[in-house]
């Protein structure tokens, strides 16, 4: 997941750069729905099993309901969006509920990096949407994620 999750936002800062920033929301707010397959798909040509189904594997329950829980919040991030006449909040929204994720990660890890990760990129992209020139707002949240998944990668290597 954390490899597709790095390709996702790494389209997201390029298209920040290139694309208006109504046509990035869309990439967001579409191109979400692609982590999860993409990940299927870099695991079954690396010829690992990513999900393991049963009771005995917590993390799939916790991701399961936590993916869930963006699910129902994607509405309000987008409602916010059009009401306030700012497309960069699906930006924003999505990288910080895309980043929930990993709190079940690090919960059935024992691994502290998910809540940290999941921390330092909420932390950083309201950061970067407050302070980042509106024409960069997209690709420096993107970059912010990105800046996550650096750490949070070398992090899981060490434990």
């Amino acid at each position: 997941m954390p490899l597709a999750g790095t390709v996702f936002w790494t389209v997201v800062a390029i298209a920040g750069r290139v694309l208006p920033s109504a046509q990035v929301a869309y990439v967001v707010g579409f191109g979400s729905g692609a982590i999860f397959p993409l990940a299927l798909l870099i695991d079954k040509v690396s010829g690992r099993q990513t999900v393991q189904a049963g009771n005995d594997n917590p993390l799939l329950g916790m991701f399961l309901q936590n993916l869930g829980l963006v699910v129902l919040l994607w509405p309000f991030v987008i409602i916010a969006a059009v009401v306030a006449g700012n497309p960069l909040l699906v930006v924003l929204g999505g990288a910080i509920l895309m980043g929930i994720i990993w709190i079940p990660y690090g919960w059935a890890a024992d691994d502290p990096v998910g809540l940290q990760h999941a921390i330092a990129r909420c932390v950083l992209s309201y950061a970067a949407f407050v302070f980042a020139p509106p024409a960069y707002r997209a690709t420096a949240i993107a970059i912010a994620v990105l800046l996550c998944y650096g750490y949070s990668l070398v992090r899981m290597r060490r434990v």
